[in-house]
C-alpha cells in the first residue's frame, strides 16, 4: 500500500466518522421509537457522583446508541449481513426455528441490577403486609423459557425459572402458577412470532390457570369465538432485530367489544376507552389494540360478571393488556395500573376504591428490569 493511499483511507474513514459525528449532533434526540414501540434513551443528566460510580458513562452509551442518525436503517442492514454469515443473532434477538424472533435474556448485568431485582422481590411481599385484602403475585414465562426448542443451539440466556421459583416462595402473597399451563401448552401459538407478548391464546391459558389459583372456574375456552382483526402484525421483536424478511403475525380477539365499558385516567382526568381501540389496528404497534395500549391506569367495568362480583387491582406490564377482556367474566371492574406512569402507593389506591382483590402479574423479563415498583411498598396514609 502506498503512503498517498493510506492518506487517503484514513482522510476517507475520518470523513465518514466525521460526517456522522455532524449529523449525531444536529439531529434532535427523539423521545420515541415507533418502529421499536419503546422510550428511547435521553441526554443523562451529569453529576461528579454519577461520572465517580460509572452511571454517568452507562447511560450516556445508551443514549448515543439509541439516537444514532439512521438507526433502523443500519440495525436491517447489519442483520441482513450477519444472517448471510450465518450469525442467528442480532441486536439481542435470536433468529430461531419456524421463522421466529425470540429476544435474549441476560443475566443482571452488574450489583445494581442484582439489588433492583431483590427490591422488586421486597415490594411485592411488603404489599402483601400493607392492605387486608388477598394479593395474589404471578412470574409469567417468556418465549426465551417456553419455546426454547426452538433457539439456535448453545444459544447462552438466563434462566426464568429461578425467578419463578423465589416469586412462588414468597411468604406474603399467595402465588399463581401460570408458568405450567403456558409449558403444557408449548406447542401451540402462544405468543407472536414477531414480537414478545402472548397472543390472546396464550393469554386465555394464563387467564384459565389463574383464575383456578384463585379457587374460580374459568371460562372454557370452546365458548369463545375467535375473530381475525388483523393478519399484518410485525412487532417490536421484528423492529429491533432487524430481520425484514418474516411473514407477519395474526391478532385475533376472543371476548366481544361489549363485554365491558372503560375508563383510561392521564394525571387523574378520565378519558373514555375501549376493550380493543380499532384505530390501532392501522398503526405499527398493532397490540395496542389491546385496551388501547400503555395507560397509567385503566378501570375495565364489566358487563358480564356475576351480580356482586369483587374489584380486582391489577398491578401489570402490557402482557395484561390482552387478558383483561377474560378477566370481565370474573370481576365487576378490573383496574389496570402501570407502575411505570402511576407514581402512589398502591395500598392507598386499594383503600380509596374499595379494591376486593390485588393480583401483581409480570412478565419475568419485564419483573426484573422495572425500577418502579417501589410504589408496592408505600404505606396508605
Amino acid at each position: 500500500m502506498s503512503k498517498k493511499y493510506a492518506i487517503f483511507i484514513t482522510a476517507l474513514f475520518l470523513s465518514f466518522l466525521g460526517v456522522f459525528a455532524v449529523a449525531n449532533a444536529a439531529t434532535p434526540a427523539k423521545e420515541f421509537s415507533p418502529m421499536e414501540n419503546r422510550t428511547l434513551a435521553q441526554m443523562p443528566e451529569f453529576s461528579k457522583d454519577a461520572l465517580l460510580s460509572g452511571t454517568f458513562m452507562e447511560d450516556f452509551e445508551t443514549f448515543v446508541t439509541d439516537q444514532f442518525v439512521l438507526r433502523d436503517e443500519w440495525i436491517a442492514l447489519k442483520a441482513g449481513a450477519e444472517y448471510a454469515s450465518g450469525k442467528r443473532e442480532n441486536n439481542g434477538v435470536y433468529i430461531c426455528d419456524e421463522h421466529t424472533l425470540i429476544p435474549r435474556f441476560d443475566p443482571p448485568a452488574n450489583d445494581r441490577a442484582k439489588k433492583r431485582i431483590d427490591d422488586n422481590f421486597g415490594y411485592v411481599e411488603k404489599l402483601s403486609t400493607l392492605t387486608d385484602v388477598p394479593v395474589y403475585f404471578s412470574l409469567l414465562p417468556s418465549k426465551v423459557s417456553v419455546w426454547s426448542h426452538l433457539l439456535p443451539d448453545g444459544a447462552p440466556n438466563d434462566d426464568e425459572g429461578q425467578y419463578i421459583t423465589r416469586g412462588a416462595a414468597l411468604q406474603g402473597p399467595k402465588w399463581l402458577d401460570a408458568n405450567t399451563t403456558l409449558n403444557t401448552h408449548k406447542d401451540e401459538p402462544i405468543y407472536y412470532r414477531t414480537d414478545h407478548h402472548w397472543t390472546s391464546l396464550g393469554a386465555y391459558y394464563a387467564y384459565a390457570a389463574l383464575m383456578e389459583g384463585m379457587d374460580r372456574t374459568p371460562k372454557a375456552l370452546s365458548e369463545f369465538t375467535p375473530t381475525v382483526v388483523s393478519d399484518q402484525f410485525l412487532g417490536t421483536t421484528f423492529s429491533s432485530s432487524g430481520v425484514r424478511w418474516l411473514e407477519p403475525d395474526t391478532i385475533e380477539f376472543y371476548v366481544p367489544q361489549d363485554a365491558a365499558s372503560v375508563t383510561n385516567y392521564f394525571d387523574g382526568t378520565p378519558t373514555e376507552g375501549q376493550l380493543y381501540d380499532m384505530s390501532k389496528l392501522e398503526e405499527k404497534d398493532k397490540y395496542s389494540a389491546f385496551l388501547g395500549g400503555n395507560k397509567p391506569l385503566t378501570v375495565v367495568k364489566s358487563n358480564v360478571a356475576p351480580e356482586g362480583a369483587p374489584k380486582l387491582m391489577l398491578i401489570r406490564d402490557s402482557y395484561a393488556d390482552s387478558m383483561a377482556p377474560f378477566l370481565c367474566y370474573h370481576f365487576s371492574e378490573i383496574h389496570l395500573v402501570d407502575p411505570r406512569y402511576y407514581k402512589t402507593s398502591m395500598a392507598q389506591y386499594v383503600k380509596d376504591n374499595a379494591i376486593d382483590e390485588v393480583l401483581v402479574m409480570y412478565a419475568v423479563n419485564n419483573f426484573v428490569k422495572d425500577g418502579n415498583l417501589f410504589v408496592l411498598g408505600m404505606p396508605a396514609k
